[in-house]
């Protein structure tokens, strides 16, 4: 019976640009401030005399982009119909802008962050003067 051949064992050195991609640090989190202008629709939870509403969120993202993309899709799995998002910056960007932030505001932002989540910490709907 002949003898199996030696063979050098087979090592994998990947090329630099993967290397580099892999060992790439993970961004951070941070919470983001949103303001959401819904308008209405079916189901949507809103009064029944409301034109749309307000609705002041906290999210997490790595950016704020971030932040409005999955801000905007649960607003939509929630059978709401977000029409315009105005955006007021991290937590860290607002305190640098002397926003006044109390306890409260700053435990529904550590909760988004700690969740990954998004948080809709105000409700206010729009009635015609009519």
């Amino acid at each position: 019976m002949p003898a199996w051949p030696s063979y050098a064992p087979l090592t994998f050195t990947p090329p630099p640009a993967i290397g580099r991609a892999m060992t790439k640090p993970a961004r951070q989190h941070q919470v983001y401030t949103l303001l959401v202008q819904v308008g209405r629709k079916a189901d949507d939870g809103l009064p029944e005399n409301s034109t749309g509403a307000a609705l002041l969120c906290y999210a997490s993202g790595v950016d704020e982009a971030e932040a409005v993309r999955e801000t905007v899709a649960i607003l939509k799995q929630a059978d709401m119909a977000p029409l315009d998002v105005t955006g007021y910056g991290s937590l860290a960007e607002r305190e640098a802008q002397d926003h006044e932030i109390d306890a409260e505001e700053r435990a529904l932002m550590e909760r988004a962050l700690q969740e990954n989540s998004v948080v809709v910490a105000q409700i206010t709907p729009f009635f015609d003067k009519d």
